[in-house]
């Protein structure tokens, strides 16, 4: 008869055989990527959160990061470039997910499915490109040193009342792809009807129209103009150096996804995975939570307040041709 302490003893042994494969595998990766040297990123990624996570990543791994990163649009062109050509550099994209969508299409990334992907919600895995690590949610932000928060809008619709006329500023719809896109969207929250009529009183408040979401934002932080349409996330950053920021809780935000892929013609394959491997995982989530990003992985939040109530509403996709008509309709309203 096998006593009570061998029965424990086979149990442990059972138990530890039973998860060797899922380390194990995850082990060969890194070992694989180690032999490799290193993975190539190509990303829009902001340099300070994606040094922080790489820094983590190499102490974990072993294994280097090589980034660039440029805005979306020029990702978007020199991997194309590159794969075209038949030499690509890179082994990972990470930007959003127009390009990513674009990029997809012309057949450039690989079908890996990491099992870090399995902690994220099903509504924020795309079909073909694996799980939407983080949302940048576009919001109303207000400098509370100049707008009593009992007066602040409510919603987006008090946004256009006349007594906000001249404190708003925004990026420049016809310029600021991002803020076209955005714009282009508001159908989705509103209704086609309501939105047009909204955008046409959008104008008409006279926004001040800056370069992009980060110049709106350092006006409402500095008290040159009191409410911006801006990331939210710059309430938590700008926050942390004093600025006395809030937004409006608008219950639904729009904004823009962000994906990860790995090239089907990666110079550095297992050492690309073993990247994908980690950055969905809750390491690193975490970590780009804490700089006031909205990742996806479930129970993961920025320090924001009620940033686990902000309903995300991902923004329509837009091709080139749909673009260049939203920018030129959008001058006959904002710049005349």
């Amino acid at each position: 008869m096998h006593s009570k302490k061998t029965i424990f003893v086979s149990l442990a042994i059972l138990t530890l055989l039973v998860a060797v494969p899922a380390r194990g595998q995850n082990a060969k990766t890194i070992e694989a990527g180690k032999k490799e040297g290193k993975v190539v990123i190509y990303g829009s990624l902001e340099s300070d959160q994606a040094e922080v996570v790489f820094t983590a990543f190499k102490k974990k791994s072993a294994i280097d990061v090589e980034y660039w990163r440029a805005s979306a649009t020029k990702v978007m062109d020199r991997a194309l470039s590159e794969y075209r050509a038949g030499k690509p550099m890179f082994d990972v994209i990470l930007t959003n997910d127009n390009p990513m969508q674009i990029m997809f299409k012309q057949g450039l990334f690989a079908k890996y499915n990491s099992p870090s992907a399995s902690d994220f919600p099903k509504d924020a895995i795309d079909p073909n490109l694996g799980p939407r690590y983080r949302n940048v949610v576009i919001g109303v932000v207000y400098n509370k040193s100049l707008i009593n928060p009992a007066d602040a809008p409510k919603s987006l619709e008090d946004l256009v009342n006349p007594k906000y006329r001249g404190k708003l500023v925004m990026p420049d719809p016809t310029q600021h792809t991002t803020t076209t896109q955005w714009v282009a969207s508001l159908w989705k929250l509103m209704g086609k009807e309501k939105a047009e009529k909204y955008i046409r009183e959008l104008a008409a408040m006279k926004p001040i129209l800056v370069e992009s979401l980060l110049p709106a934002a350092e006006r409402v932080m500095t008290g040159e103009t009191p409410i911006a349409i801006t990331y939210v996330k710059y309430v938590y950053v700008f926050g942390k150096k004093g600025a006395p920021l809030d937004y409006v809780r608008l219950g639904k935000f729009m904004g823009d996804g962000h994906y990860l892929g790995l090239s089907n013609k990666a110079p550095h394959t297992n050492a690309g995975n073993a990247f994908i491997d980690y950055f969905l995982g809750d390491e690193s989530m975490r970590i780009l939570a804490e700089t006031g990003e909205f990742v996806n992985r479930k129970g993961v939040y920025p320090p924001l307040p009620d940033a686990d109530k902000i309903q995300f509403v991902e923004m329509v996709d837009l091709d080139t041709k749909s673009f260049a008509e939203k920018k030129k309709e959008y001058q006959q309203i904002f710049l005349k």
